[in-house]
């Protein structure tokens, strides 16, 4: 009897062609560098066979060493500059900058020192930051971006002209502000331009305030009398209202607009513990303004005490801007690169979530953000904290849910579809009415279509379980806007952090493409060396679709081991469900059967076709590769535990089919124990768990919470796949989920009413399946839970529309977007469906089998 690997050559052989030790054993992964002989090299030390070992078109792999070199050479580069953004990056993570705030800076410095007859700064350094910061337009405010004007910069420049004029100081920086002012007035009442908050109140107070105080500004009469009737009517449209949102909006812009609107004693109802109003300097610089109080200006004495001249929008924000950043490195996927750093985050954030810190509870934003990162991160939180905004009602009390702000209210969405058990009714109902407004906003024809309203789109329509990695970041990172700015009265642009995060995450994904491409590459090598493509039974152009959910399940290109061992094994299972399912015979499919039961003396038995033995020899030796690496890396052998699962699989399609054969109708629990294991997770997700932790002991993967994440996992991959094969395999005569829930009910349950059975069974494994993935770790790893519930996610995108294994052509939109397509940054708008629609052109797989690297064209 042959041995099955004689006379093909091994991706885990070196150049020699002699076997190398175990501990040297590679499937393929991407290089670390390159060394002076060619050879590759993986950070811990061990060889990996040399480019040219792998099977590549000429298009993107020429045949000399040097272009090759250059290759590794620019992948090392890109190495080193992400090595300095990330120090710039962990920087900024540990201590936030903030961005000066000339307006809020500016009413800092109008505060009178107490006691002195209200004729002195209290803060005279803020009085000198105006003095030496004035732009050479005469403007002040935050102008980086080359805008001339708009309306944040006049209210800034307003707010330090009387400032200035107040304490008597800087004629000349008054005189070139008002020439400013009087240059773009038409700004101040145009409607196309996005307006800070209270813009309408604020800024005619403060411009009617300034002529009072003798300031003359180079503009016509009609210009203020415009700029007066924006505070006409808005404060017409206020006297309409009654709401504590109302209230809380007033207390918050009113004082500066110098309106008396509410009484002292209502304004003083939203200061903090920590003496601000809203955290605003310029709030509760205000209210210094016009009367004293001690906490207030105690808080203003603290900040300017750790800023020293100037003063950001909002403080304390630190919270807020750490759980931004940690939001942000996972939405463009650099995450894994500042794993200390966000776990140190999460554990002060989880601290102050537990001690009810008014910096996450009274910011509906940031408790809602909180919320999600701990809860996603294995945090115990519960949901009772966003009691306070369970209903509409109680949202649009607050200050975020009177000015109908549309990041607060996707915050909470995306929060309320964290939902870990049938009780949690208070995310429920967020969830419901969340989901209603952000719809109107959508539908609201009157609303500019912003980028947060095309996130607000995709959120909607794409769940987050829906939705894998690798297309999130990719889109995350074309919508990734560098400048981008939180808009309260005034712009509060973070630091230049933004654009070392895009960058690193450009460099880091096209990094990734390169490394996919040359894992497809391989893969192809790999599928012909093994003969597969000669398999008349396998489906046409179905490994496509396992090169994609590998890559998409395991995205991080350093765990390229892990991505092609789950490759290999999600091909290898679909050959042999189509081997079971329509290549075989009985005796073959017994023969194949006998001989992985064999394992270790398979040459007792007797190929009983070509076909066997092609699917057997391929098992065996891509198995025995996968365990040989797997093995050195948990320095144990495993291989008997991949063997395992591929013969308990094997089984369970053996008596699918004898079902089949025989006409047997089984009972619902009948079929979905085997259809559980026939979905195949037991050897599609063990191969890749012994390359993500390092330390995957036996115990673990006999205890039964890997089995109950085992179980969920396939139950919910099953009931996807049932929902879309119904018709197909009704039509064929083949038991499905649905048709066996018509059946047993003896005609009282409609298709309709199995369907939806069918999908609430579906939301409740997953549901369960994401309780036990962030619970508390106990057996599991949680690096290991996660990659459940990673494919979890695929599988959910496979069966979006229709089977994506038996249709693959319907996932070529998915495949060119991770692997070929190059990003394209703030020019060009991708659509919105960055995840697949339903691709109709029969021509769209790769019928010649090329090597994959090129883009797959129609």
């Amino acid at each position: 009897m042959a041995n099955p690997t004689q006379g093909r050559s091994s991706s885990i052989l070196p150049v020699s062609g002699r076997q190398a030790p175990q501990q040297a054993v590679l499937l393929w992964a991407a290089p670390q560098f390159v060394s002076k002989c060619g050879l590759h090299v993986l950070h811990h030390g061990r060889r990996k066979p040399p480019r040219r070992s792998f099977t590549c078109s000429a298009s993107r792999l020429p045949s000399t060493e040097p272009p090759y070199v250059e290759e590794m050479l620019a992948r090392e580069n890109i190495r080193t500059r992400n090595t300095e953004r990330k120090a710039r990056i962990q920087k900024h993570l540990e201590k936030p900058e903030f961005s000066p705030s000339a307006y809020d800076t500016a009413w800092v410095a109008m505060v009178p020192l107490p006691d002195t007859d209200r004729q002195a700064p209290c803060f005279p350094q803020c009085v000198e930051w105006i003095l030496q910061n004035q732009h050479c337009s005469g403007s002040w405010g935050i102008n980086q971006f080359g805008l001339l004007a708009n309306k944040d910069i006049l209210l800034s420049t307003l707010a330090c002209i009387i400032a200035l004029k107040k304490w008597n100081v800087g004629s000349d920086h008054i005189s070139r502000g008002l020439e400013f002012i009087g240059r773009n007035i038409s700004t101040v009442m145009d409607k196309q331009i996005v307006s800070p908050i209270g813009f309408n109140l604020i800024f005619p107070g403060m411009f009617n305030h300034a002529i009072r105080m003798g300031l003359e500004f180079p503009v016509r009469e009609t210009d203020i009398s415009g700029i007066l009737h924006l505070c006409e009517m808005e404060l017409r449209r206020l006297a309409g209202e009654e709401s504590n949102g109302k209230e809380a909006y007033l207390a918050f812009v009113a004082e500066e607009g110098l309106v008396s609107l509410l009484d002292r004693n209502e304004v003083m109802n939203f200061q903090r513990k920590n003496g601000s109003l809203f955290n605003s300097p310029a709030a509760t610089a205000a209210v210094l303004v016009h009367r004293y109080d001690d906490k207030a200006l105690q808080y203003l004495n603290s900040i300017v005490s750790i800023f020293g001249t100037t003063v950001p929008t909002v403080y304390p924000q630190n919270i807020y801007y750490q759980l931004s950043m940690v939001d942000m490195l996972e939405k463009i996927g650099i995450s894994r690169h500042f794993s200390s750093e966000i776990n140190s985050i999460l554990d002060k954030a989880y601290i102050s979530w537990l001690q009810r810190d008014e910096e996450i509870i009274q910011d509906v934003e940031t408790c809602a953000m909180a919320f999600r990162l701990l809860r996603m991160n294995g945090y115990d939180v519960s949901s009772d904290e966003l009691s306070h905004v369970s209903q509409a009602s109680t949202f649009h009390d607050s200050l975020e849910g009177y000015l109908n702000q549309t990041k607060s209210l996707l915050e909470l969405y995306k929060a309320s579809k964290l939902c870990l058990s049938e009780n949690e009714l208070i995310l429920e109902n967020i969830s419901n009415w969340s989901g209603r407004l952000l719809t109107e906003k959508l539908c609201s024809s009157g609303i500019k279509r912003t980028p947060i309203l095309g996130e607000v789109e995709y959120t909607l329509k794409f769940p987050f379980y829906a939705t894998v990695e690798a297309l999130d970041h990719k889109r995350n990172i074309e919508h990734f806007d560098s400048r981008v700015s939180q808009q309260l009265k005034t712009k509060n642009l973070p630091c230049h952090v933004n654009q070392d995060l895009l960058d690193f995450a450009v460099e880091d994904f096209r990094l990734s493409q390169s490394i996919y491409q040359d894992e497809l590459c391989h893969l192809e090598s790999w599928e012909k060396e093994n003969r597969l493509d000669q398999l008349k039974f396998l489906r046409k152009g179905s490994l496509i679709s396992c090169y994609l959910s590998a890559t998409a399940t395991i995205s991080a290109h350093e765990l390229s081991d892990a991505r092609i061992a789950s490759m290999k094994t999600l091909a290898l299972v679909l050959v042999a469900d189509d081997f079971f399912d329509v290549g075989a015979s009985k005796e073959e499919q017994e023969n194949l059967i006998e001989l992985v039961e064999r394992w270790d003396q398979y040459h007792t038995v007797e190929f009983c076709s070509e076909q066997v033995e092609v699917v057997f020899s391929t098992i065996y030796t891509t198995v025995k590769q996968i365990g040989e690496m797997a093995s050195a890396v948990q320095n144990c052998d495993v291989t008997k535990h991949l063997v395992e699962t591929w013969l308990h699989y094997l089984r369970s399609l053996k008596t699918e089919a004898e079902w089949q054969q025989g006409q047997h109708v089984p009972t619902v629990d009948e079929y979905m124990t085997e259809a559980v294991a026939s979905f195949a997770m037991g050897p599609i997700i063990l191969a890749p768990l012994y390359f993500v932790e390092q330390k995957l002991e036996e115990h673990i993967i006999r205890d039964p919470e890997y089995n109950e994440l085992l179980r969920l996992m396939s139950t919910c991959g099953r009931l996807l796949n049932d929902t879309q094969g119904f018709e197909r395999e009704s039509s064929e005569g083949k038991p499905n989920i649905i048709s066996l829930l018509v059946l047993q009910s003896g005609g009282s349950m409609s298709i309709e009413a199995a369907q939806q059975a069918t999908q609430e069974s579906i939301a409740l494994c997953r549901r369960e399946l994401l309780r036990m993935v962030v619970r508390e770790d106990r057996v599991v790893p949680r690096p290991c839970k996660e990659l459940f519930w990673r494919f979890c996610r695929t599988a959910h995108l496979f069966y979006r529309h229709t089977d994506g294994f038996t249709s693959p052509k319907e996932m070529l939109w998915t495949m060119n977007a991770i692997f070929t397509e190059p990003l394209k940054l703030q020019t060009t708008s991708p659509p919105l469906d960055v995840q697949p629609e339903i691709i109709k052109d029969s021509s769209c797989y790769f019928p010649d089998k090329t090597c994959m690297t090129r883009k797959y064209t129609k």
